[in-house]
């Protein structure tokens, strides 16, 4: 079991009816996929053609920012406010496409692309997962 899910189930309240297997995914997900686009953003700027891969480094550090960003907020429940996490999940949902998408035009070339890549994709889908669950 996950830390995301031990801490749901410790958390002393309802949760207000969301899916905990959902949001404890979607939570590991944003984690994972800040520390990936991190690492890739990195992993850009020790490139010998750090000059081609400028949009790709400024969309991962984009995107890690919003998924540590939607990770902390899918993880406070006290007040939930059901319009602002939807709105956090779209934003999330969207910067991992466009992040995917930009990782992916690179990752013949580079493994790191596409390890990022793949854990966008995954995080997009997990944070569209839990939008499908809200309602």
């Amino acid at each position: 079991m996950s830390v995301a899910a031990q801490m749901l189930d410790t958390y002393p309240k309802d949760l207000g009816g969301v899916d905990r297997d959902k949001l404890a995914a979607c939570i590991e997900a944003c984690i994972e996929c800040a520390q990936a686009c991190t690492a890739c953003a990195d992993a850009c700027l020790a490139e010998d053609m750090v000059a081609e891969l400028t949009t790709c480094i400024r969309t991962c550090a984009d995107c890690a920012d919003v998924c540590d960003g939607t990770g902390r907020v899918l993880s406070r429940h006290t007040g939930y406010d059901a319009n602002l996490t939807r709105a956090v999940l779209e934003a999330c949902a969207a910067a991992c496409k466009a992040c995917g998408d930009e990782c992916a035009t690179h990752a013949e070339m580079h493994e790191h692309c596409r390890v990022c890549a793949e854990s966008c994709r995954r995080c997009e889908s997990a944070c569209r997962d839990l939008i499908a669950a809200l309602g």
